[in-house]
């Protein structure tokens, strides 16, 4: 589809910017007679506002994935998904369904996620171990690669850290040493002179262990500064075991190999980027679920770690079931009642610790209540400062002004607040003192705010938040919203004469 769109406001962003804002989500919530289950189930729909010429146009296209295209064939779902079984087709003979079971795990190519680029070329991407080529001024469905071909990795996140040469780095579970289970960082080069495929000379730079063999922990997200990486360990677990024999026997889900470990806490790990080096310190801290880092960086020899938090072991994912969603506002207040209470927090961690101080706080920096605590046993305990906090309110697919400031000391963070798990608010925090600022509108329901920084940027906060604003029951059902990043005020709108399902993440591809 192709629309243009009706366009009010400040012409401001669209005569100094020419470019495409880039947007992964589900879009397809049913095949047949068979419905999905889970908000990440939907199959990848990705979207795409061009601006050009002072104008706006919207664009979307299903990605062509493996699950997606049998899906069509066969109007059925063919490939499980994160929350839904896929059964054998019904019209096999009982003895070809039985040695189906026996095939292995066939997982997901369903991209819906997130969009990055590697080298020239940009992937939309989940969190298996394909990802998938896409051409981003066609939205055309290019190629499927399997990430286990090159390196040593079951899986990778969705949220890599790029660095201002193009440089990749990602993370996922692997098979280690002593046949335990492992996370390993990945290095993608940049763009290379001979134009050959950037993939071809992945490498592994450095591996974190885990704290349990056959059960690695749920990772969504990774911090990276200057010079270390850090890994945080939480206790939502993969149950490896459970995910190999139940899903090939029995039938059952992503899912359902999710459990807790209660009596772990969180880890947290970290290691020299380059070369890359593991650091063997124990640091440690009360359970919490996390999904995104906003920012890390190194000041006076800590690690400062911003991240949002999810108080407790429980499974957040485990509320994002659709018929949850899609109750009314009363069923939805009422089971998000129940749900981990989020959290932004700063923890600091101590890159020279000494035995002779035990007991004491570790943390000198003056601007954080953050400590470090080491212990008799040689390891630190990790107490945060909580930078915001409201009952049920999270602050959540965080953003930063990255380009200049991630990985480095900042200030600002952005993101979209939800109420209940229901999004309905852009927020901005100072990180520093804060201070709080809300974009919201009644009935409207934003996604992730993605940062641009103006050509002509001298604070941090000089450029634009960009989001795509669901309006159900409006005349146009939906806009692209342009706010000012200092004061979320408005610039502009773009409304769309369509519906605009959820979508997770994306970039501002200039």
């Amino acid at each position: 589809f192709a629309y243009r769109l009706h366009f009010s406001g400040n012409l401001y962003f669209l005569v100094y910017n020419s470019g495409s804002l880039l947007r992964l989500g589900p879009g397809l919530f049913e095949v047949g007679d068979e419905p999905f289950y889970h908000l990440f189930d939907g199959q990848a729909l990705m979207h795409k506002f061009d601006f050009k010429n002072g104008q706006v146009t919207y664009f979307r296209k299903f990605i062509r994935t493996d699950a997606y295209v049998r899906a069509i064939t066969e109007k059925r779902v063919v490939i499980t998904e994160f929350g839904t079984f896929a059964y054998p087709d019904p019209c096999k003979n009982i003895f070809s369904r039985f040695f189906t079971y026996f095939q292995g795990v066939e997982v997901t190519d369903n991209c819906l996620v997130n969009v990055y680029p590697i080298g020239e070329d940009y992937y939309a991407v989940t969190e298996t171990n394909y990802i998938t080529k896409v051409n981003t001024d066609t939205l055309e469905t290019l190629k499927k690669v399997d990430m286990c071909s090159y390196v040593n990795i079951n899986g990778v996140t969705a949220h890599p850290h790029i660095e201002r040469d193009g440089t990749v780095y990602n993370i996922g579970n692997c098979m280690g040493k002593g046949a335990s289970l492992a996370y390993n960082i990945v290095r993608i080069p940049p763009t290379q002179k001979d134009k050959s495929d950037p993939i071809d000379k992945s490498k592994v730079v450095v591996q974190f262990p885990s704290y349990q063999r056959f059960k690695p922990s749920y990772v969504h997200s990774f911090g990276k500064t200057d010079n270390y990486f850090v890994f945080v360990e939480t206790p939502v677990k993969i149950n490896l075991l459970k995910f190999l024999s139940a899903w090939s026997i029995r039938g059952c889900n992503y899912m359902d190999c999710f459990e807790s470990n209660e009596s772990q806490g969180t880890l947290f790990h970290i290691a020299k980027k380059d070369p890359g080096e593991y650091i063997d310190l124990k640091f440690k801290g009360a359970p919490i679920g996390m999904f995104h880092h906003i920012n890390a960086f190194e000041d006076q020899g800590f690690i400062v770690v911003d991240l949002c938090a999810w108080k407790g072991f429980e499974f957040v994912y485990n509320y994002l079931w659709l018929a949850n969603l899609r109750a009314n506002w009363d069923e939805v207040k009422k089971a998000a009642m129940l749900a981990p209470q989020p959290e932004v927090r700063r923890y600091v961690i101590p890159l020279d610790v000494h035995k002779e101080e035990q007991g004491k706080n570790l943390v000198s920096l003056p601007y954080t209540t953050a400590t470090a605590t080491m212990y008799a046993d040689g390891s630190t305990w990790l107490e945060p400062e909580v930078l915001f906090s409201s009952p049920h309110q999270a602050f959540e697919f965080p953003q930063i002004n990255y380009k200049r400031y991630g990985g480095k000391n900042y200030t600002y963070a952005y993101a979209l607040g939800l109420n209940h798990f229901i999004p309905d608010r852009i927020c901005k925090l100072n990180v520093k003192t804060k201070e709080t600022w809300v974009w919201q509108e009644p009935d409207s329901y934003p996604s992730e705010p993605l940062f641009v920084q103006t050509p002509d940027a001298v604070d941090e906060d000089d450029g634009v938040l960009l989001t795509i604003v669901a309006a159900p029951g409006a005349q146009r059902p939906a806009y692209l919203l342009i706010l000012n990043a200092k004061d979320l005020s408005e610039v502009a709108r773009a409304e769309v004469e369509c519906t605009i399902p959820v979508t997770f993440h994306g970039m501002y591809k200039p």
